[in-house]
């Protein structure tokens, strides 16, 4: 678990430029004291004390503004910038080295049983404000975009933006929309969240016009 966290400080201190020092983010970075609540919690749950874990992970959630639940898996590495309104499933896994800023979800749908959240797999970034939803695979160095919604499977190295979310880039490459027959959404779960996302933005404008 040390080693861990010390990769942890490691991570912030290469990839926040904002980062002074260890100390800083060891005290002061709510991101990391998030990560570092889940680690103590997903002992005890692994160790079945799960009252123990949720009550942890509970309390980090409240002074953090970042929930992980204490089932997660999740490698060395992690960094969590900026923090607040990040959601980590249960099932989630979380590979080395991955970067997730804030308001991030990696969540289910509500149609799965047993793992219903995302897999990252090392060295993925996922952008401000966006939602990975499903029990699907996240390729190794993937980028996923701010706001993007993903809902099936980003290869290896590729690059995932908009709403729903589509593979403009593989290692680097723009990727032909006409030609990809094998990252395809389901379009029913397209739709769907294409009209969540209209819905959330009528009701920002609704509250603006009220104000």
């Amino acid at each position: 678990m040390f080693d861990t966290l010390k990769s942890d400080l490691n991570a912030y201190m290469e990839r926040d430029p904002a980062a002074r020092s260890r100390f800083e983010i060891y005290f002061l970075y709510s991101g990391f004291k998030a990560v570092r609540a889940y680690r103590r919690a997903n002992w005890f749950y692994k160790h079945n004390m799960k009252f123990i874990a949720r009550w942890i992970s509970q309390n980090a959630r409240r002074r953090t503004g970042v929930e992980i639940h204490p089932g997660a898996t999740i490698g060395s590495g992690l960094v969590i910038d900026h923090g607040m309104g990040v959601v980590i499933g249960e099932t989630t896994e979380i590979g080395n080295d991955c970067t997730i800023y804030q308001n991030v979800t990696l969540g289910g749908t509500g149609k799965d049983h047993g793992k219903r959240h995302p897999t990252l797999g090392n060295n993925v970034l996922v952008g401000t404000g966006a939602k990975v939803l499903g029990p699907f695979k996240v390729g190794d160095n993937a980028r996923i975009a701010a706001g993007a919604v993903v809902l099936s499977e980003v290869p290896e190295n590729a690059t995932a933006v908009g709403v729903p979310a589509r593979i403009t880039r593989i290692n680097g490459i723009k990727v032909n929309d006409n030609l990809d027959q094998i990252h395809i959404s389901d379009p029913v779960s397209q739709q769907l969240c294409k009209l969540e996302h209209e819905m959330a933005v009528l009701k920002s404008k609704l509250k603006e016009l009220e104000k």
